[in-house]
C-alpha cells in the first residue's frame, strides 16, 4: 500500500467528523482511491474549521470524534483495503487558554518546562520584555483596557487568576503568595487605588499584555506568518520533536496511519534534519506495526513551495512535495502564450501600472516587512548584529546599517528560503543569494554595498564549520537559522497574499506555488518536468486543488481560455468598463472599484459563473453574488492597497460590493452569463485535460474533497463547503462511460466518470503508474499543437495518454466539449503496433499512424493501454 496509488483529501471539523468520513469510505473505495488524506486531527482550538491551530499534541480532537472515531474510520478503511495519510503541523501550535503548555509558560516564565518548546526571544531589545512574553491580546491600549474593567483578578478553582475579557490567565506563584481572600476588592480596577494595585500585580507576571496591533512591531515569539494566535515551535530540539510527535508515532506504530504530510516545512530551523529525523523514526517504528497493517515504508511528503527553477532536495529522504509545482505546470501548459501581449496590454492600459508581477512582489515584500514583520525583522537584524559584534574585525558595524541591508536582501529574495547549514550554502543556494544580492545592490545605499556582501557571507557564504568553535561561529549559525526562518513567511505573505491579489493580468495564474509572471508553458517543458519527476521523485503528490487554493481547479481551467480569447476579452472588458462607469462610486477619495479591482472582478464573474445558473434566476444570482462579494472583500483586504484586515476601509469595500450587485441586478448579468457560456465548453475541455494529466503523469494524484465533480470554488472558506456525497455515490453507481455523459456534461458526472475509470486503471496496473517510463509522443499535422501526448511503459505494460489543449477556437460557444472530426483532419499520432484498449469504454485501436479523430472519438482526451505480449517493446528514449 505504499506509496499510495491515489489520495482523497478530506477537511475535518465539527461539521464533518471522523464518523462522517466512515460513511463515505465505500464511495471512495468504489471510486478507486487507495488512501484517505486527512487534515490535521490533533486537538485544535475550539471551533477550528481547519485543524492547523493544534493546542494539544497528545489527543485526537474531540470535536471531530476523538480517538474512538479515528479507530472506527481506520477499521472501515482496512475493510476496503485502504489506508490513511495524516496532515501534521510541526512548525507551530495554537496558543491561548486551551494550550496547557502555553499556560505553563505564562505561569512560570523561563522556568517553565515548556519554555524551550516555543521559539521565544527572552532577551529582546525592549527592557519591558526582558524575560517576559508579549501577549498582544487586548482590544485597545493597556491603560484604556485596565480602566474599562476588562482586566481583573478572581479566585477560580482554588487559585487566583487574571481575567482578561472572558479568558483567564495564570498568575505566577510568587506574585499571588501574599494575596488574601479580599484581594479582588483591593485590586478593583474601578478605583484608583485598586487599579494601581492590579497594575502592580500584572507587572510581576512573566508576560506583558498589549494592544493586538502592537504585535507586528513588538512580539517576541516566532509566529506562523503574522498570525498572533499561532506560535512557532523549536522542533530542532530533540525533546520537542519527540513530545510533539508522540501521538503521531503511536498512531503509526499501531497501524492507524500509513504516512504523513508535513505542513509548512520551510518554517523549521532545519528542514533537512527534520525530514531525515522523521523518516528515521518512522522506519524504526515499522517493525512494531501489527499484523494486517502495511509494513511498507511510510509515505512522507512536505508542503514546500518551489520556485520555477527549483527542485526539492533529494537528501531530505521524503517522497516529494504536496504538489503545488504540478498545479503550476499543468495549468501553464493549458494556457496560450499568444495571449500574453494583449492581456498584459489590457492590464497596463486600464490600471496605468507598468509593473510586472516580479516588481509587484518586490513592492509587496517591502510593504509587508513594515506592516506585518517588524518584530521578525528586528530579531533577524539583532542576530546579525550579534554576529558582527562577536568578531573584532566587524565590531564597528552598526545595527542600523545591518538593518538597512537586511531589508534590501529580504525585499529582493527570489525564493521562499535557503537551506544553509554548518557546511554553508550549496550551489543552488549560492545562486539564490547571488540573485538576491544583485537585486539588493540596485536599491542599497552605495555606502552599504560592502556590508551587503559581508552579510551574505555570514549567511552561509562562508561555512560556519570552517570557523573555530566559539562565539563567532555560534553567532553566525544563529543568525543564519533566524534569517532562513524569516524569509519564507515574508515570501508567502508578499507573493501569495499580497501581490497575487494586486496583479490581475489573468487570475488563473495567481495561485499558491505559481509565479504569475509566467503565463504559459510549452509542451516540451511540461514533458521535461514529467520525465524528471519520474526519475527523481516518482511518488511526489500531484495536486490541482487544495484547502489553500485561491480558485477552484475548473475555475482556473475556464479562465485559462481567456489566454486564447484575449482579443475578444479585451474588447468585452473595455465595453463593460465604459458602460458601467455610472455604477462606480467615490469612496474615501477614490473611485470604487479601482480599474484593477474591476478587471479582476469581471474575471471572477465569468470564471466562477455556475454552469446551471440562468441570469434571470434571482435567487440563484443572489447566492452567487453573495459568494463573489465574500471573495471580493477578502481579496481587497489581502491586496492591502485601499483596505486591509488590520484597518478595514469599509466605505471602499461597500462601494465595491454595491458595484458588484448592480452588475448582477441589471442587463449585464445576461452578458456575463453569455460570456461565461462562451468559454464554458473549452474550459471544461481544459478541466478534463487537467484531470487526466493529474491521474496519469508520474506521481501520486490527490483528489481534494468534492472535486470529482466540477470545482468552481473560490478562496477559503468557499472551497471548504459541504460535499454532496449522496449525489456522487448515485452517479458513480450508474457507471456511465464519459462519452455517454457529454450531453449532460454540466452536471459534473462526466468528470467523475473520467476520474473513476482512471483510478481503477491505476489499481489494475499499479507498477505502470508508480514506476513506468515517461516518453513524449510526437503529433504530426496541422493541429499538432493542440495535442499533448505521451507514453508510459513498465515491464511490458504500455499506456498512451493524449489530451486536447487550446481548443477555444473550436469549442467557444459550443454546447458540449466535443471537437468535430474535421478540426483534426490530417493530424496523426504514431503508436507502437498492437491493439490499444480504450480506458473509457470504446473499442480497441490498432497501432501505427493513427488519426487523432479516431483516437479521441467524441471526447477531447484519450487513455489507452497495451499489455504484455500484444506488441514489441517501446523503443528507448
Amino acid at each position: 500500500m505504499s506509496p499510495p496509488r491515489s489520495l482523497a483529501r478530506l477537511q475535518f471539523h465539527a461539521g464533518f467528523t471522523l464518523d462522517d468520513a466512515v460513511d463515505v469510505v465505500p464511495y471512495y473505495a468504489s471510486l478507486g482511491i487507495s488512501h484517505l488524506y486527512a487534515s490535521p486531527i490533533l486537538r485544535a482550538r475550539a471551533g477550528s474549521t481547519h485543524g492547523y491551530d493544534v493546542v494539544d499534541c497528545h489527543a485526537i480532537n474531540p470535536e471531530i470524534g476523538g480517538e474512538d472515531a479515528l479507530r472506527r474510520l481506520v477499521a472501515r478503511l482496512r475493510e476496503h483495503g485502504m489506508g490513511l495519510v495524516l496532515d501534521i503541523v510541526p512548525n507551530h501550535m495554537g496558543v491561548g487558554v486551551e494550550n496547557a503548555w502555553w499556560m505553563d509558560v505564562l505561569r512560570h516564565g523561563r522556568e517553565s518546562r515548556y519554555a524551550g518548546y516555543f521559539d521565544i526571544d527572552w532577551t529582546p531589545a525592549d527592557p519591558l520584555l526582558r524575560s517576559r512574553l508579549l501577549l498582544p491580546i487586548l482590544g485597545a491600549g493597556y491603560d484604556e483596557t485596565l480602566r474599562a474593567g476588562h482586566l481583573r483578578i478572581e479566585h477560580r478553582r482554588g487559585e487566583w487568576v487574571l481575567r482578561v475579557y472572558d479568558d483567564r490567565l495564570p498568575l505566577s506563584p510568587a506574585s499571588v503568595a501574599s494575596l488574601g481572600e479580599y484581594a479582588a476588592a483591593t485590586h478593583d480596577p474601578s478605583t484608583d487605588e485598586g487599579r494601581g494595585a492590579l497594575h502592580a500585580l500584572i507587572e510581576k507576571q512573566h508576560y506583558r499584555l498589549a494592544f493586538w496591533k502592537l504585535a507586528s512591531d513588538m512580539v517576541n515569539y516566532r509566529r506562523f506568518f503574522d498570525i498572533n494566535e499561532l506560535a512557532g515551535l523549536r522542533i530542532e530540539r530533540t525533546a520537542v520533536f519527540e513530545d510533539t510527535h508522540r501521538t503521531i508515532f503511536r498512531l503509526y506504530a499501531e497501524g492507524l496511519i500509513d504516512g504523513v504530510r508535513c505542513d509548512h516545512v520551510d518554517g523549521l530551523a532545519d528542514p533537512r534534519r527534520y525530514c531525515r529525523q522523521l523518516r528515521h523514526r518512522l522506519e524504526r517504528l515499522r517493525t512494531q506495526r501489527p499484523p494486517g497493517a502495511p509494513r511498507d515504508a511510510a509515505y512522507l511528503v512536505v508542503e514546500k513551495i518551489l520556485a520555477h527553477d527549483e527542485s526539492l532536495r533529494l537528501d531530505w529522504r521524503t517522497d516529494g512535495t504536496t504538489g503545488y509545482e504540478f498545479m503550476d505546470h499543468v495549468s501553464a501548459v493549458l494556457h496560450d502564450e499568444a495571449g500574453e501581449t494583449p492581456l498584459t496590454g489590457l492590464w497596463r492600459g486600464l490600471t496605468g501600472d507598468s509593473a510586472d508581477f516580479g516588481s509587484q512582489a518586490v513592492q509587496a515584500r517591502r510593504q509587508i516587512l513594515v506592516d506585518s514583520f517588524e518584530s521578525e525583522l528586528d530579531r533577524t537584524a539583532r542576530a546579525l548584529f550579534a554576529a558582527a559584534r562577536a568578531d573584532v574585525a566587524t565590531r564597528d558595524v552598526s545595527l542600523a546599517a545591518i538593518r538597512r541591508v537586511l531589508v534590501e536582501l529580504l525585499v529582493h529574495f527570489p525564493v521562499y528560503r535557503t537551506y544553509a547549514g554548518g557546511a554553508g550554502r550549496d550551489a543552488w543556494d549560492d545562486a539564490v543569494f547571488a540573485r538576491a544580492v544583485e537585486g539588493a545592490l540596485r536599491t542599497t545605499r552605495l555606502e552599504d554595498a560592502d556590508l551587503l556582501h559581508l552579510v551574505a557571507r555570514w549567511l552561509g557564504g562562508e561555512a560556519p564549520r570552517s570557523l573555530p568553535p566559539g562565539p563567532v561561529r555560534r553567532a553566525r549559525e544563529r543568525a543564519m537559522a533566524i534569517f532562513q526562518q524569516a524569509t519564507s513567511p515574508v515570501a508567502a505573505k508578499a507573493v501569495e497574499d499580497t501581490a497575487g491579489y494586486r496583479y490581475g493580468r489573468l487570475l488563473s495564474r495567481n495561485e499558491v506555488g505559481v509565479d504569475a509572471a509566467h503565463l504559459a508553458m510549452s509542451a516540451e517543458e511540461f514533458h521535461a518536468r514529467c520525465a524528471e519527476r519520474a526519475e527523481t521523485l516518482p511518488n511526489n503528490l500531484l495536486a490541482t486543488a487544495t484547502h489553500d487554493h485561491k480558485r477552484g481547479e475548473d475555475l482556473r481551467a475556464r479562465l485559462a481560455v481567456l489566454s486564447e480569447e484575449a482579443a475578444r476579452w479585451v474588447v468585452t472588458v473595455e465595453r463593460w468598463r465604459s458602460r458601467h462607469a455610472d455604477l462606480r462610486q467615490r469612496a474615501e477619495g477614490r473611485m470604487a472599484p479601482s480599474a484593477g479591482d474591476e478587471l479582476m472582478l469581471y474575471q471572477m464573474l465569468v470564471g466562477a459563473w455556475p454552469l446551471d445558473l440562468a441570469p434571470d434566476d434571482q435567487d440563484g444570482v443572489e447566492r452567487f453574488a453573495s459568494r463573489i462579494a465574500a471573495w471580493q472583500r477578502k481579496a481587497l483586504r489581502e491586496a492591502k492597497r485601499w483596505t486591509r484586515w488590520t484597518s478595514p476601509n469599509e466605505p471602499y469595500e461597500d462601494a465595491c460590493e454595491d458595484f458588484l450587485r448592480a452588475l448582477l441586478s441589471g442587463d449585464t448579468a445576461a452578458e456575463l452569463a453569455a460570456f461565461a457560456n462562451h468559454i464554458a465548453a473549452p474550459g471544461a475541455a481544459n478541466g478534463l485535460a487537467q484531470t487526466v494529466l493529474r491521474l496519469t503523469t508520474p506521481g501520486v494524484p490527490d483528489l481534494y474533497q468534492g472535486t470529482d465533480y466540477w470545482d468552481f470554488s473560490l478562496v477559503d472558506p468557499d472551497n471548504r463547503r459541504p460535499v454532496d456525497f449522496a449525489a456522487r455515490a448515485a452517479s458513480l453507481e450508474r457507471d456511465h462511460a464519459p462519452a455517454d455523459l457529454l450531453a449532460t456534461w454540466r452536471t459534473g458526472e462526466v468528470k467523475q466518470a473520467v476520474v473513476a475509470r482512471l483510478l481503477r486503471l491505476r489499481a489494475s496496473s499499479p507498477g505502470l503508474f508508480a514506476k513506468g517510463d515517461y516518453r513524449p509522443l510526437e503529433t504530426k499535422g496541422p493541429a499538432a499543437g493542440h495535442v499533448l501526448a505521451f507514453l508510459r511503459e513498465y515491464k511490458g505494460e504500455r499506456l498512451l495518454v493524449a489530451v486536447a489543449r487550446h481548443t477555444a477556437g473550436w469549442l467557444g460557444g459550443e454546447a458540449t466539449p466535443s471537437i468535430a472530426a474535421r478540426f483534426w483532419a490530417g493530424t496523426t499520432l504514431t503508436l507502437p503496433e498492437g491493439a490499444w484498449n480504450d480506458a473509457f469504454g470504446a473499442g480497441s485501436l490498432n497501432g501505427g499512424e493513427v488519426p487523432v479523430e479516431a483516437l479521441f472519438g467524441s471526447l477531447t482526451l484519450a487513455v489507452r493501454t497495451l499489455h504484455r505480449g500484444q506488441a514489441g517493446r517501446i523503443a528507448p528514449r
